[in-house]
């Protein structure tokens, strides 16, 4: 019997931040936002992918060419200003070139690891068999979380990944959008124990410019959930992104949504620049690379407004739980 498989672009041990407990995070591939402050672009796309980390490239100390002619679409050259400017990567990669590549031959001959490929797929079994030798190190609230990328997006592997840990008794959350169809949503939540799910903004039109999409199914989603009668514990979080969803009217917007559909805990995030390097590795530049992390005031005041609201809120990793 074929074994339903997912992209997976990451899988760490040892998390003290994304749920109850120590944990072992699973990144998955593939996301229908687009925000521009994105710590992991390399989760966006649903399909492997080349990075291309410039430090360990050996072009231009050991003269290594192999990635230039093991590529057969010619997608890899010198970059002729690489003498002139201290910044300028070594190699050149002409991205629309590896679309249709399958093989990634041009990694498999980077010995320095320079070239790596973004992605694998892993079988139900596969993932299972690593998140069972990780349980005997989470102690008793531990688990495993999933992320993204957008996990729900590959809903048929998550959801046969989420029976599974069920059958294990391995505890279960998610970091998601809640951007999928509603009664797939709450299909999925059933075997979910704990969910983190994002709200970017409260206005439809604000929230669509800033990552691609209207906020109104999210926002259903979490109504649904909220009143479904769902057994896990739900924590809304608000990555806080300066000049876009900062200002006082937004957050006092989402205090009044998380009381009209009875939620009454909602997790803060500092912004920070943590991605600008993987935007680089992808080839494309960070559009946030500028701004500050938000200062300790800013995010002080914030909770405050929540906390006015009777809102509980958390500020970054200081939770209880």
């Amino acid at each position: 019997m074929n074994e339903e498989k997912g992209l997976i672009f990451d899988i760490q041990g040892y998390s003290v931040h994304d749920g109850p407990g120590c944990r072992t995070l699973v990144f998955l591939k593939g996301c229908p936002l687009d925000c521009a402050w994105c710590s992991n672009p390399e989760g966006k796309q649903f399909k492997q992918e080349i990075m291309y980390r410039a430090t360990k490239c050996t072009h231009l100390t050991q003269g290594c060419e192999r990635c230039i002619s093991a590529c057969p679409e010619g997608a890899i050259r010198k970059n002729p200003s690489e003498n002139g400017d201290k910044e300028a990567n070594p190699l050149i990669l002409d991205r629309s070139k590896c679309q249709s590549c399958r093989d990634f031959d041009c990694a498999a001959v980077c010995y320095f690891e320079a070239l790596k490929i973004c992605g694998r797929w892993y079988t139900v079994s596969e993932l299972m068999r690593i998140l069972k030798r990780d349980q005997q190190y989470w102690g008793g609230q531990g688990g495993v979380t999933f992320s993204g990328g957008e996990p729900l997006m590959q809903r048929r592997f998550m959801r046969a990944v989420l029976e599974a840990c069920r059958d294990a008794y391995i505890h279960t959350a998610v970091e998601t959008s809640a951007y999928i169809e509603s009664g797939a949503f709450l299909e999925l939540m059933k075997f979910v124990d704990w969910a983190f799910i994002d709200i970017k903004h409260m206005d439809p039109e604000k929230h669509k410019i800033g990552t691609g999409v209207s906020n109104e199914l999210i926002l259903s989603n979490i109504a649904l959930l909220a009143r479904s009668g769902w057994s896990g514990r739900l924590i809304i979080r608000m990555p806080v992104i300066p000049g876009f969803n900062d200002d006082d009217e937004n957050i006092l917007k989402t205090a009044e949504f998380l009381r009209q559909v009875g939620l009454v805990e909602m997790n803060i995030l500092p912004f920070h620049r943590l991605g600008d390097s993987k935007w680089s590795q992808l080839g494309e530049i960070y559009p946030y690379r500028d701004y500050e992390g938000t200062p300790e005031e800013k995010l002080a005041h914030l909770q405050k407004l929540l906390l006015d609201q009777r809102i509980a809120c958390y500020v970054g990793s200081e939770t209880p739980f």
